[in-house]
């Protein structure tokens, strides 16, 4: 198990958040592919879109798989201009986990959380690497990120 496994499984322990971390056999590339491997409904997977503010805050739109989230809907959340798309050098250096595997939880930022995610009765997000996946309720998530739910999608 890498140190990226071993960061969500460690918070999901000391957070006492509700989640499963499932590990994978390969590395998952798109949702598609994840859906694929655990074989449920790509209607059950969320991407995490990091965006960095002005101020290089971070901020994570979370919205559901097949969806696209929107710059513009983050800014007219926020009430600031629209950020801009994180580089995989700051997705890591701001989350402390690699692009295509970011929890959406675990790190300081400002979680956005799009209505349609609240729809399911459970979802799978990043599990710290391309290689791993978490389970959890969407109200597990939103009390454990501390998000607020507003519309981020196109």
């Amino acid at each position: 198990m890498d140190l990226y496994h071993q960061k969500v499984i460690d918070f999901i322990a000391d957070s006492g958040l509700q989640a499963e971390h499932i590990i994978l056999a390969h590395s998952c590339h798109s949702v598609t592919e994840a859906a694929t491997a655990v074989n449920e409904p790509i209607q059950h997977f969320v991407k995490n879109i990091c965006m960095v503010a002005d101020d290089e805050r971070l901020i994570v739109a979370i919205v559901k798989g097949e969806d696209r989230a929107s710059t513009s809907r983050v800014a007219k959340a926020l009430q600031s201009s629209p950020p801009r798309l994180a580089t995989e050098t700051e997705i890591l250096e701001k989350t402390g986990f690699p692009a295509g595997g970011v929890p959406s939880f675990g790190f300081p930022a400002t979680f956005l959380i799009d209505p349609k995610v609240m729809e399911v009765p459970y979802l799978y997000t990043g599990g710290g690497s391309p290689f791993s996946l978490t389970r959890l309720s969407p109200q597990e998530l939103l009390a454990h990120n501390r998000g607020s739910v507003v519309r981020v999608r196109k």
